[in-house]
């Protein structure tokens, strides 16, 4: 049985790493010094070189030679995903006492160590920051952001930078002229291209097409052998996003499901197609946008019709002249699309008495939605009617209701504030889940869209006695005359 590529070429030393310079040149000068730490954390994408470098430093600080095929007793590699449970850390911290039967470190790699418990990553704390002489720990993990602070700050951390595509394809032609592989460039940088920053990925993709051809290995058997779609097909698409062709898109989209082409597959082909031209077309941004939520789509086929086919949908001649077209599909706060034109907005106390006389009461079953109603600090526009907002989420998306009706608007211009009290509630409505529904709802009762800005705090009071007031006895709300 042959070896796979991406094992027969791993690196087995530091010089030999490619695309980590930035890491492989301090773990050098360290070990040259002999100011080895006690604790190390690899973080980064997969498949760029954590492990291998993990298993390089434990031969180099013991200062032995590098052998994959033998199995050192005092390095010792442990699986977390496998092995993360409060009572295997409790076992590990028994067994680091014991010293090495021959090198001079016992050397600890814990792999995927962002899988451990949070029970277990408790019992490993003590150990971790204060560990015998002889011994090193080396974590690595492609999920930083689930790791505890306490974790990362007893150790050194060295991030790992997903390959670029020109090293990929390098390294690529290297073992390809070494296996007797033949490809072209093109097709070694469609390999890099879909390996997406991983060499693991890259090398096993180019072992995978390796017997495609006799002859060479285009990028045009590639795509045929992987399920791409071509880039004719990627040209034919934004053409007819461009042109505004909603039966040219449908038809392009038809013939690349008639090919097998995952609707998925095809939209990540499209964020890169795109993202070569935005520079040149930077009305492209808003589809770059909305591509990105193909992928969480529970119907990938139909959301992709719905991106590509917005722009061929024609918009209502009645739209107020001061209202801005519908978003795309995908548009979301200005956090993430481009910020909106402002637009003047009108607001009086007056006007919001009159808004919230003419707007139908809620049920008595809703109580809170009459509290959302009297909440606002800031008189809103007729145009943009906050309490018919509470109350269409309320009858449609009971989620977002929940959680909008605890905050306080403040309108000023196009700029919708939104005070929600609590970071939960703020963390919750920067959900992309809601804040697509929150602007999806605005569109629906035909209200101008508006950037939205969350904060977790309580809006301000404007009455400044009050204010002094609420300090002095640790906080409050302002509640309006006609609320009591």
């Amino acid at each position: 049985m042959s070896k796979a590529l991406y094992r027969k070429y791993r690196s087995t030393s530091l010089d030999e790493v490619v695309g980590q310079e930035h890491i492989t040149k301090l773990l050098k000068r360290a070990l040259e010094t002999g100011r080895v730490a006690h604790a190390y954390l690899f973080t980064g994408p997969r498949g760029v070189g954590k492990t291998s470098i993990a298993r390089i430093m434990a031969y180099e600080i013991n200062k032995l030679p590098y052998d994959e095929s033998a199995q050192n007793l005092d390095i010792i590699e442990i699986d977390a995903a496998s092995n993360n449970g409060v009572e295997d850390v409790r076992d590990l911290r028994e067994k680091v006492q014991i010293a090495p039967v021959s090198a001079a470190k016992k050397v600890y790699i814990i792999d995927e160590v962002h899988m451990l418990s949070k029970p277990a990553f408790n019992a490993l704390l003590k150990t971790l920051e204060e560990p015998p002489e002889h011994v090193v720990f080396i974590l690595a993990t492609t999920d930083v952001n689930k790791l505890p602070a306490t974790i990362i700050s007893r150790t050194q951390h060295y991030g790992f930078r997903a390959i670029a595509p020109e090293a990929a394809v390098a390294h690529l032609r290297t073992i390809a002229d070494a296996e007797k592989i033949p490809a072209s460039d093109d097709a070694l940088l469609l390999i890099a291209e879909r390996g997406g920053g991983s060499f693991r990925d890259s090398i096993s993709l180019l072992d995978q097409v390796a017997n495609l051809h006799d002859k060479e290995i285009t990028a045009e058997l590639i795509q045929d052998a992987l399920g791409l779609a071509s880039s004719k097909h990627l040209e034919l698409l934004l053409a007819a996003y461009q042109s505004h062709d909603l039966k040219a898109v449908v038809e392009q989209l038809d013939a690349t499901q008639r090919q097998g082409i995952n609707p998925i597959v095809l939209a990540s082909q499209l964020v890169s197609y795109v993202r070569s031209k935005v520079v040149a077309q930077p009305e492209l941004l808003s589809l770059l946008d909305a591509l990105l939520d193909v992928a969480k789509s529970s119907h990938p086929d139909i959301k992709l019709i719905s991106v590509l086919g917005a722009s061929g949908t024609p918009t209502p001649s009645a739209a107020p002249q001061n209202t801005r077209s519908a978003p795309t599909p995908g548009q979301k706060s200005k956090n993430i699309a481009l910020a909106a034109p402002v637009h003047e907005v009108s607001a009086s106390v007056e006007s919001l008495k009159k808004e919230v006389k003419s707007t139908p009461k809620p049920t008595p079953a809703q109580p809170a939605s009459q509290k959302a109603s009297k909440k606002p600090t800031q008189a809103l526009s007729t145009e943009f009617n906050w309490v018919a907002l509470i109350e269409h989420t309320r009858q449609n998306y009971v989620a977002l209701y929940s959680v909008l009706s605890k905050c306080t608007p403040e309108l000023n211009g196009s700029e919708l504030t939104l005070y929600t009290g609590s970071a939960f509630y703020k963390k919750k409505l920067d959900d992309t889940k809601y804040s697509t529904t929150l602007h999806e709802s605005i569109q629906m009762l035909g209200m101008p869209d508006v950037d939205i800005t969350t904060l977790p705090e309580r809006a301000p009071m404007k009455d400044s006695q009050a204010s002094a007031i609420a300090d002095i006895m640790g906080g409050g709300v302002e509640v309006a005359p006609e609320a009591l």
